[in-house]
């Protein structure tokens, strides 16, 4: 529910995952066999030398003696700037206030997640259906929504706890006074194989 672009985190990851595990396996091959390790430092050798003549091409007089040693510092910084300001573009994520309303000179009323986790835990104490439930808050965009999880008791009628999970929306608004867009989910899990089928009461 949040601004991330799920997809291309992933994405990111497998890749920085495969460079990763790239290094890795060359590291452990270059300490185990004698013949990559000779080819890894004549690559270091000849590498260096390509470095010093890369810097001796673009002279700088001062202490950074070379354009191409300003721009290995500055290509860095570059990236970490925006990395930064991309990180903060992404906004969103998880809040611990549902909802807040300034009332003129009256003051400021905000709800917190905490009250809507308790009285949804409290609406369905005792319930044949649900064992236990889940409660959190998202924003994006600039409007905040709920993600409301529900664990099934094993045997439980999906279509009863999700009537269930409708009731549950109604009362939520009603509570805040005003409708907020909720992302209701139904697991079930080991918890459920072990707690056995409800009863009613």
């Amino acid at each position: 529910m949040s601004q991330t672009n799920r997809v291309l985190n992933r994405i990111l990851l497998a890749l920085a995952g495969l460079v990763l595990l790239a290094a890795g396996t060359a590291t452990a091959a270059a300490g185990i066999l004698p013949d990559i390790a000779a080819f890894w430092t004549a690559a270091g050798s000849s590498l260096m030398d390509r470095a010093g003549s890369l810097l001796a091409a673009a002279p700088l007089p001062g202490p950074a003696r070379s354009w191409w040693a300003v721009a290995g510092v500055a290509a860095p910084l570059l990236a970490a700037a925006l990395s930064i300001a991309w990180v903060a573009s992404q906004g969103g994520g998880r809040t611990p206030r549902v909802a807040r309303e300034t009332d003129g000179g009256l003051g400021t009323t905000v709800v917190e997640t905490g009250l809507v986790s308790a009285a949804v835990k409290q609406a369905l104490d005792g319930s044949p259906l649900i064992l236990g439930t889940t409660v959190s808050a998202w924003e994006t965009r600039g409007k905040t929504g709920l993600r409301l999880q529900l664990q099934a008791r094993q045997g439980a009628s999906p279509r009863e706890i999700a009537d269930t999970a409708d009731q549950l929306v109604r009362g939520i608004d009603a509570l805040l006074g005003h409708p907020l867009p909720v992302l209701v989910r139904i697991t079930s899990g080991t918890r459920t194989k072990v707690a056995g089928p409800g009863r009613a009461r």
